[in-house]
């Protein structure tokens, strides 16, 4: 039987958001306790929430939406793996002595993981121009991180996100792969179908033996 991992952050309202961000929040509009027939709630919060998917749309005026995304590039076998830089850039020998045959999705594991859901990463290591030259080289669609971004925090041109689209790979940030070993697994984290917005929160899961 096939052993899942729930590779997602919790989305509650003490969850660490990007600075400036809006944080979760909730309403309870209908209550069970005070007489209605239901417990109904609002949610308010950021389309970057949590473990989520960004749209092209984020960055770019003509990138879709995440009603309009590529749904099986969030489906099917990832490579994740463990890497020790705790800052600055990640360069493919970042990855020396993985075995990455077939690489097709590259989920990349760092000390963020290790963070409570309430704690903000103040120095986090990111992709480099160079790592994702290396990824579209090798044909690869899909790229998750568990930092918040996969550019640098302070890099306001977004180039890492610019040169992923220019390859067609889709990314995911702020995963969290706390205790589940490096190796190769059935990723599925598929983004909402909404119209008009610049991401999507996830369910990401991990599927392996």
């Amino acid at each position: 039987m096939s052993k899942i991992y729930d590779v997602t952050r919790t989305i509650k309202n003490t969850l660490a958001v990007w600075p400036g961000d809006a944080n979760f929040s909730y309403q309870q509009v209908l209550d069970i306790q005070k007489g209605a027939s239901v417990n109904l709630t609002t949610l308010t919060m950021s389309a970057h929430t949590g473990t989520h998917a960004d749209a092209p749309y984020h960055y770019e005026d003509d990138g879709p939406h995440p009603a309009e995304l590529s749904l099986e590039k969030y489906i099917g076998p990832a490579h994740l793996v463990t890497i020790t830089r705790r800052n600055g850039g990640i360069v493919p020998a970042d990855f020396d002595g993985h075995d990455l045959t077939g690489l097709q999705r590259l989920l990349i594991h760092t000390w963020v993981s290790d963070l409570p859901d309430d704690q903000w990463p103040e120095d986090f290591p990111y992709p480099t121009l160079e790592l994702i030259n290396w990824l579209g080289a090798q044909g690869v669609v899909l790229l998750g991180v568990d930092m918040p971004s996969v550019d640098r925090f302070d890099d306001t041109q977004l180039v890492c996100h610019h040169r992923l689209r220019h390859y067609g790979i889709l990314n995911l940030e702020t995963m969290i792969f706390r205790g589940v070993p490096d190796g190769k697994y059935e990723l599925i984290a598929l983004p909402l179908k909404i119209a008009d917005v610049c991401g999507s929160p996830v369910r990401a899961i991990l599927r392996g033996s």
